[in-house]
């Protein structure tokens, strides 16, 4: 069983939400990748977990040649109302439906670590690279360093035990499991940053909308119920909301660059 059959129906359920208010809180990676990529013109870039086709949009304005994959059809209908010149396909990440040597740059940003195969994940990025060609992976820093690792742990008391390796929000952040991982693929890693990044909701109506559009709160959901869901999120929510009614999470993103030989 490969990512999609497991993630797919997880991150349906609140597209919209998602789209609209969710995804742009990695806007802080999404910026330093593109900053560390220097797209050219000619350069083709395939987006790995492109959700809701935020990242794509951003990179059209560098390079004409942007495909988008997802597990969830549900995203990448909301990607192509939000960029119809780009093309999104629904597909599995282990299984890339694409030839060898196909893109100059792979990118994945909050992807990879839900892998149901890490490994054979990478090494289908690999496959797809040219010679050279550039592979970013986006992940969450350490849990210490993210304020919205209060709001995954409270989701997580709700869902059923995982079993042992199970993919997740933190599986490749501690003790440099993306690193070793990228390396074990055979890439040669060239920059790791982590990068500051704010979740700031303007009050908490939109910040419980777009908390509850992630998709593990749908495991949680499903395992005990959206009352019990809703409370301990607002729980979270109460305890970041500023004087001035705006929701303010602080965390860390982790960006790495690497090439393949």
């Amino acid at each position: 069983m490969g990512s999609q059959a497991i993630q797919a129906h997880l991150w349906g359920r609140s597209p919209k939400a998602w789209s609209s208010i969710q995804e742009a809180t990695g806007r802080s990676g999404y910026d330093h990748a593109l900053r560390l990529l220097g797209l050219k013109p000619a350069d083709r870039l395939l987006d790995i977990g492109c959700g809701s086709g935020l990242l794509a949009s951003l990179a059209y304005q560098y390079t004409k040649y942007i495909t988008g994959i997802d597990a969830t059809a549900e995203l990448t209908e909301a990607a192509t109302q939000r960029a119809p010149q780009i093309p999104f396909l629904v597909g599995e990440m282990e299984d890339l439906p694409f030839q060898d040597d196909s893109y100059e740059v792979v990118t994945g940003f909050n992807s990879f670590q839900y892998a149901a195969d890490i490994s054979k994940a990478f090494a289908e990025a690999k496959r797809v690279l040219i010679p050279k060609g550039r592979l970013i992976a986006m992940i969450w820093g350490n849990k210490s360093d993210c304020e919205a690792a209060a709001y995954l742990a409270a989701v997580g008391s709700l869902m059923p035990p995982p079993p042992p390796g199970a993919p997740g929000p933190f599986a490749l952040s501690e003790d440099q499991r993306l690193e070793k991982a990228i390396e074990a693929a055979g890439f040669t890693i060239l920059t790791v940053d982590d990068i500051p990044n704010t979740w700031d909701y303007p009050n908490t109506t939109i910040a419980l909308e777009g908390l509850l559009s992630a998709g593990p709160v749908t495991r949680a959901i499903e395992h005990s119920g959206i009352q019990k869901v809703e409370a301990a999120v607002n729980i979270v929510i109460q305890h970041y909301t500023q004087p001035d009614g705006h929701v303010v999470f602080h965390n860390k993103l982790r960006v790495l660059l690497a090439e393949k030989p």
